[in-house]
């Protein structure tokens, strides 16, 4: 109700005196959330803390020792785990929420800590030997392991990148350390399998009730690199008889994550599906204009560009309200 609605009413006899200015007060004294604020500040303190302790070592490597930095975060990830086993509410195939508002940053520190800890150990005394591809598949085991166990979004996220990582030193763990490059159709066919892969999660996780929560993940990062993936080998085999598979295959992926995001009204992954098959479509009709090789393709092109763009903007726009109108109607 508005304040002019509690006027009227005492004004009218319906309120006493004392309500009224009960009411009053406590419309004049608003209670406000500080939770994203303090959501903030928690998330810059653990950087900070990261930060802090990386600089502290970098300057002090000499006088402290691998072996007391080397406890110090074990200490630290060891700490930060027993305050989260102790805490942490049942494990459950649903959501489940952080106990308390320190919880997720407490546990993103010691999964941080753990991760710097194998990777210390790994640099400076080489446990793993040369298997690299050892050193960063163990890391990526604990860090799915805790996103699930935990529930924790953010630590998934580092798990994924752990994935795509070991995946990609597995390919060319010799060539990438001593020379610092792959193979580049090597590398573009693995993305294509490790986006794969995630769009496979993303659908078993919604398919068995797994964390349902986790597919957006999933989702959002296999769509981005499947498509960028497709792209790239579209290039790289530009003059090769099959090139066109590549953008035929994207389509197809472009239709399937349409309808995906269809049936979960999600406008995020319309406009993604869009656009990289616009992008696709651009590549393909630039090809075949300049083959022809004639004065006023270029001028088409412009043309097109032009107006497909004009068009692009009015469907999505189009789209947009069409989605909002659907939430709407349910």
């Amino acid at each position: 109700m508005e304040p002019d609605i509690y006027s009227k009413l005492h004004t009218e006899g319906y309120l006493s005196d004392a309500s009224f200015e009960k009411i009053r007060q406590k419309q004049s004294n608003h209670l406000f959330s500080v939770h994203w604020e303090l959501k903030t500040l928690l998330s810059l303190g653990v950087m900070l803390l990261s930060g802090g302790l990386g600089i502290l070592v970098y300057k002090n490597i000499d006088t402290i020792g691998h072996q007391v930095i080397l406890a110090f975060i074990a200490l630290i990830c060891i700490g930060c785990f027993t305050y989260c086993f102790k805490n942490k509410l049942p494990f459950s195939r649903a959501k489940v929420k952080a106990p308390n508002t320190g919880f997720d940053y407490i546990l993103l520190l010691g999964s941080i800590s753990m991760v710097t800890f194998i990777g210390y150990l790994q640099y400076q005394y080489t446990v793993f030997g040369l298997n690299y591809g050892l050193a960063t598949f163990i890391p990526m085991l604990f860090l799915f392991y805790i996103a699930y166990y935990f529930d924790h979004l953010g630590i998934l996220s580092m798990a994924i990148a752990a994935l795509a990582l070991w995946m990609g030193i597995s390919i060319t763990p010799k060539t990438l350390l001593a020379y610092g490059t792959f193979n580049s159709r090597d590398i573009i066919l693995t993305y294509v399998l490790f986006g794969a892969m995630l769009l496979a999660a993303a659908y078993l996780t919604k398919r068995f009730d797994i964390k349902k929560h986790f597919k957006f993940s999933y989702h959002h990062y296999g769509v981005h690199v499947t498509f960028i993936a497709l792209l790239a080998g579209y290039f790289e085999f530009y003059n090769e008889a099959l090139s066109v598979l590549w953008i035929v295959i994207l389509l197809a992926l472009a239709a399937y994550i349409l309808w995906d995001a269809y049936q979960e009204k999600s406008f995020y992954f319309i406009l993604l599906a869009i656009l990289y098959s616009y992008f696709a479509l651009a590549c393909l009709l630039t090809r075949m204009l300049f083959a022809t090789m004639r004065e006023d393709s270029i001028y088409f092109l412009f043309m097109c560009f032009i107006g497909s763009a004009i068009g692009l903007i009015f469907l999505l726009i189009n789209i947009n309200k069409n989605l909002k109108r659907d939430d709407h109607l349910q």
